[in-house]
């Protein structure tokens, strides 16, 4: 096949869904596919004039053989083309529905992907969870395809050796990822010895800095580590080192970085937002309401003082872990979807 991959730029940006992106054109190009990346310019998720001409402009250069996957954090941008993606047969990729993010243009957003997901000839859903919004939201149950991530054979996580509890958080400052919640809960725990990494970019430099000051009101700048953006070789260290993996965010598509955590055994502090509970193994996870600091930092309590039920969690993990989808038969299944779409 010959697949153009329309997503907002850089291709390049850190997070989850860009990631999933990367790793489904490699798996496609190495399984002999040939496919073309365009970059879209402009503001994204609500779109700009300037996002808006570049979708035109990237539509206008697709080849009449190629099958169009647009990724749905650029999806509203095409909102004008709605006839013309229904005519193509065009792929939605949704990693979630960009009008669960919370903000001004919620509504409107709302209302643009209820138009694109009916116009969209498939869509292609991270997640089981995410195939059922999707459904809810308009799309017909029967364009709907799952191709959840997958995780890379990895080394089970060795800890910090002490003393106290090494926490790892990884995830985007975002106000979604929670990590306010986390830190309101940590913060009624400061009798216990541990500290807390936090590795993500600050793609909400507000909200970045409104974290960094929030750690500072709460008594914990010196427990607490804002990484930033890390390279690969750098996060699979966080991962080896830590005693514990923390989110408490307020909705996933899948749950990446969860996934990642289990595939090396490490024990999962969770909020259950979206469909992250539903990779978690029996016995590798504490488990608290979205938003819910109070719980979870009741939850917390244990696994960081306790050496022996840290293990116990680490060992139904890594079992867990080991069931987990693997990379290399993602791109098989996610051909299969687009072959689907092109065959109708």
């Amino acid at each position: 096949m010959k697949i153009a991959l329309l997503v907002p730029g850089p291709f390049d940006t850190v997070s989850g869904g860009y990631l999933y992106d990367r790793r489904m054109v490699g798996g496609l190009r190495a399984l002999g596919h040939a496919v073309r990346v365009a970059e879209l310019s402009g503001r994204f998720p609500m779109p700009d004039d300037a996002a808006m001409a570049s979708a035109r402009a990237a539509w206008a250069g697709l080849a009449a053989d190629e099958v169009a996957v647009i990724d749905g954090l650029g999806l509203p941008a095409f909102a004008p083309l709605a006839t013309e993606l229904s005519a193509r047969r065009t792929v939605g990729l949704i990693h979630h529905p960009t009008a669960i993010e919370p903000g001004p243009h919620q509504a409107e957003l709302a209302a643009l992907e209820r138009q694109l997901f009916a116009a969209c000839g498939r869509l292609i859903a991270t997640s089981p969870y995410t195939a059922k919004g999707l459904a809810e939201r308009g799309a017909g149950a029967a364009r709907i395809g799952v191709v959840e991530p997958g995780t890379d054979p990895a080394p089970r996580a060795m800890g910090s050796s002490g003393p106290g509890a090494r926490i790892l958080a990884v995830g985007s400052l975002i106000p979604r990822k929670g990590h306010d919640v986390l830190l309101r809960a940590l913060s009624r725990l400061t009798d216990l010895d541990w500290n807390l990494r936090i590795a993500g970019p600050p793609a909400d430099p507000v909200h970045a800095d409104g974290l960094r000051a929030l750690a500072g009101e709460l008594g914990l700048a010196n427990r607490v580590t804002f990484l930033g953006a890390v390279t690969d070789a750098a996060l699979e260290a966080e991962y080896a080192a830590a005693d514990l993996f923390a989110l408490a965010t307020w909705f996933e598509g899948y749950g990446m970085a969860a996934a990642e955590a289990q595939a090396r055994g490490l024990p999962l502090i969770l909020c259950t937002g979206g469909a992250i509970t539903d990779l978690v193994g029996p016995g590798a996870a504490i488990l608290a309401a979205a938003g819910d600091a109070n719980s979870l930092s009741r939850g917390m309590r244990r696994p960081i003082y306790d050496p022996a039920l840290r293990a116990q969690m680490a060992e139904a993990s890594w079992q867990a872990g080991q069931s987990l989808p693997r990379w290399e038969d993602r791109a098989q299944r996610f051909a299969a979807e687009l072959e689907a779409a092109a065959h109708g």
